[in-house]
């Protein structure tokens, strides 16, 4: 026990979580973008929210181990609404606004004068609604009109997309995966986080608790700023920090030959980029072609969705081999490559 206290005490503290700010009327579709992201249901978001400000809330979501942050503004289109407050609390929290607009109401004037006073230094992302209440021969003009206006506010082109409704409620499959491509494009840790992943069975679980802290790790090895409690540590040395640390979590002890079965597990390109940084110089010789494809992680900067995605896998390994199983090469590598898979360009 005391050991593990020791190890805490040389982790990075949890770094505040990715938070997006949906900027928009009251009736644009917010809540219903939240919930078709996060799958929780009108009442447990409707509860989840806590006040910031008189007209402004916040819901973390998961609510138990937040990953992530959303805002909401809701006196906009109301009258003898000052955004002021709104402003000063949440320009300076939020990571990026989402601006969530519907097409069938041309009357924007009270988001578009909050976005120019904040939308010139954040990333801004616009979210288009209601196209189905909108005649065919009109949504098109809708859509440039709405874009136009916003893009005045903030001096820039947008990226922006179109959310379809569904009969039901919520929004398309292709819709959401479109937005959460768009959202990682502005904003890489969200990619993950809203990726609709299996966390119903019991790894998944356990994983939820622990990726805060491997979002921290992948974070600070993203950017190559170190934290300063975590002392000197290079790119590499915050990986090999948050392996020990994974392995502590789940009771398990990195020996040689199960760092050896990990990587093998990988495949031949990824085993070698981490085998020296391991130690594990015998490894090339069980990949034949180690020697042309080695690229040391300690050379260069590991992108942040490098570093997560070998946390989400040492996880996955970890929890399969603590209850007496070893996951297939085929589902590691589906794992591995599942939490790449969104990785901005500039880092591929």
């Amino acid at each position: 026990m005391a050991d593990r206290k020791k190890n805490a005490a040389d982790l990075p503290q949890i770094a505040p979580v990715p938070t997006l700010w949906l900027l928009g009327k009251t009736g644009a579709g917010k809540s219903s973008l939240i919930a078709s992201l996060t799958g929780l249901s009108d009442v447990a978001i409707g509860n989840g929210f806590q006040s910031c400000t008189k007209t402004s809330r916040a819901l973390d979501f998961p609510p138990d181990a937040p990953v992530m942050r959303f805002m909401d503004t809701r006196g906009l289109g109301e009258v003898g609404y000052d955004p002021a407050d709104d402003v000063a609390v949440l320009a300076g929290s939020a990571h990026m606004i989402v601006a969530v607009a519907r097409l069938d109401d041309p009357v924007q004037g009270e988001v578009l004068d909050v976005l120019r006073r904040v939308g010139r230094k954040s990333p801004v992302l616009l979210v288009l609604t209601g196209g189905d209440l909108v005649e065919d021969g009109a949504r098109a003009r809708a859509i440039a009109l709405t874009r136009q206006d916003y893009e005045e506010a903030v001096g820039r082109a947008l990226p922006y997309l179109e959310l379809s409704q569904l009969p039901v409620g919520g929004y398309t499959a292709e819709g959401l995966n479109t937005l959460v491509d768009k959202l990682s494009a502005l904003l890489p840790e969200v990619a993950d986080i809203l990726a609709k992943s299996s966390a119903a069975d019991a790894e998944a679980a356990q994983f939820a608790l622990l990726r805060p802290r491997i979002l921290t790790f992948a974070g600070v090895a993203g950017t190559s700023d170190i934290i300063p409690a975590v002392g000197a540590l290079s790119v590499p040395g915050t990986q090999l920090a948050m392996m020990n640390w994974l392995g502590t979590e789940y009771g398990a002890k990195w020996s040689r030959a199960l760092l050896m079965r990990f990587f093998i597990a990988l495949g031949a390109g990824t085993a070698a980029r981490y085998a020296a940084l391991f130690g594990l110089r015998q490894l090339g010789k069980f990949i034949p072609v180690y020697g042309q494809t080695v690229v040391a992680a300690a050379s260069g900067t590991v992108s942040f969705a490098t570093t997560y995605a070998l946390g989400r896998a040492a996880a996955y390994f970890l929890f399969h081999h603590m209850n007496g199983a070893t996951p297939s090469p085929e589902a590691l590598r589906t794992v591995y490559a599942d939490a790449l898979r969104r990785q901005p360009k500039d880092h591929k």
